[in-house]
């Protein structure tokens, strides 16, 4: 059992704390600097983001769903230990995975044999990542987004609701993909796309 503190304190750090107690950890609360942010479920927030030192035995997951804010906080709390969190009904093949540092695994979500998730990653409720995916650090996949076989997303990428990357593509990194957007051919520049199939917006 871990001491666990999420940083945020909003909607998507609410899920991040079911998962840590459902994990049968010990959640100590949230911390955030917004002057209105306010406890959840009995749950406090302890402090600002800058009072992480406090705790120097906890360990720490980042729930907000922005990529580049959570790169900023990783690359600014220093000596800071991170947590993994992977709910109960989540589904990771053990053979050939690994999971990154302060990645969230949200529920029914699948990570099928071979694959790669990097740090700081969500996979939100119900996606799927299949056999032989490299998912690079800070990518978020939301609720519902399928990546086929043999598929590389790279950093800082998001996949909106419901989105589909085919087999043996290439997305580059800093990417939107919109909800409902079905990948069929490499990306190979950043941008936001949307359609069937995806198209780049400009």
């Amino acid at each position: 059992m871990e001491n666990v503190i999420i940083i945020g304190a909003g909607g998507h750090a609410k899920v991040i704390a079911d998962i840590v107690l459902r994990q049968g950890d010990r959640l100590l609360g949230f911390l955030d600097d917004s002057p209105n942010a306010t406890g959840a479920y009995g749950i406090p927030v302890l402090g600002k983001v800058a009072d992480y030192p406090l705790w120097p035995n906890a360990r720490f997951l980042i729930g907000i769903g922005s990529a580049a804010v959570r790169q900023r906080f990783v690359n600014e709390l220093r000596d800071i230990r991170w947590h993994t969190a992977i709910h109960p009904t989540a589904v990771i093949s053990p053979l050939g995975t690994s999971i990154g540092e302060g990645t969230v695994v949200m529920a029914n979500a699948v990570v099928n044999p071979g694959t790669t998730v990097g740090r700081h990653c969500i996979l939100n409720t119900g996606s799927i990542v299949e056999h032989d995916n490299t998912i690079g650090d800070y990518v978020h996949i939301s609720a519902g987004a399928k990546t086929a076989g043999t598929v590389t997303i790279g950093r800082n990428t998001w996949l909106g609701i419901g989105a589909t990357v085919s087999n043996d593509l290439t997305v580059c990194p800093d990417c939107m993909i919109g909800a409902g957007t079905v990948v069929v051919k490499d990306i190979d520049a950043p941008g936001t796309y949307v359609g069937v199939p995806a198209r780049r917006l400009e």
